[in-house]
């Protein structure tokens, strides 16, 4: 199979911690891809010239980081992220959560990075706004002792957006999200990930 990531994409970033998570290294070749230079191989794989996209051994292409972690997930063995029967609607919920802080904070983000007199204010602080009530949602539905999908893409949001949104000003308000971002950024396959 083959992984199509870029280094600072939140999205590729859960993919590739959880392919490091369950093992399967010598099954998924990660290959780094540039979506802002029309990237041929990245095209075939996702026509919507996003990262992650995976191809597998079978030359089926999925796309979209929550569907893609789902089906290695299935494919890799224990340890699962995604638990089975009632449990998984909360991993779920969870997961979709942080997907959503980091899809405001991409928009936000390319906002930012426009010429000035092309940037819409509005825009920025409507999607600043959704971040930081996004992250009181996370705040309240977060369980600090699990470690399972939801863990993973939430802690890929706040580290992402500590690297692209360095001035949003999280942290001393969400303790809980703190604490689960220290925590889990120790770990091999955080660090061997880290935004770049």
């Amino acid at each position: 199979m083959r992984l199509f990531y870029s280094p600072a994409s939140p999205f590729a970033r859960k993919c590739r911690i959880l392919i490091r998570e369950k093992g399967m290294h010598a099954l998924v070749e990660e290959v780094r891809a540039d979506p802002l230079s029309g990237d041929a191989a990245l095209l075939t794989a996702n026509p919507m010239n996003q990262v992650p996209a995976l191809i597998d051994n079978d030359g089926v292409a999925w796309t979209d980081s929550p569907l893609i972690c789902a089906r290695l997930d299935s494919l890799g063995g224990a340890p699962f992220f995604i638990p089975e029967g009632e449990a998984r609607w909360s991993v779920l919920r969870r997961e979709v959560i942080a997907d959503g802080a980091m899809e405001l904070g991409v928009k936000y983000r390319l906002e930012s990075i426009r010429p000035k007199g092309e940037r819409s204010a509005n825009w920025m602080a409507r999607w600043r706004a959704g971040i930081l009530r996004t992250l009181d949602v996370a705040e309240g539905e977060t369980d600090p002792e699990a470690f399972d999908l939801a863990a993973i893409a939430t802690v890929c949001a706040l580290t992402w957006l500590d690297f692209r949104l360095p001035d949003l000003g999280w942290r001393q308000a969400r303790p809980r999200l703190a604490g689960i971002q220290d925590l889990h950024e120790r770990r091999r396959s955080f660090r061997e990930t880290a935004p770049a």
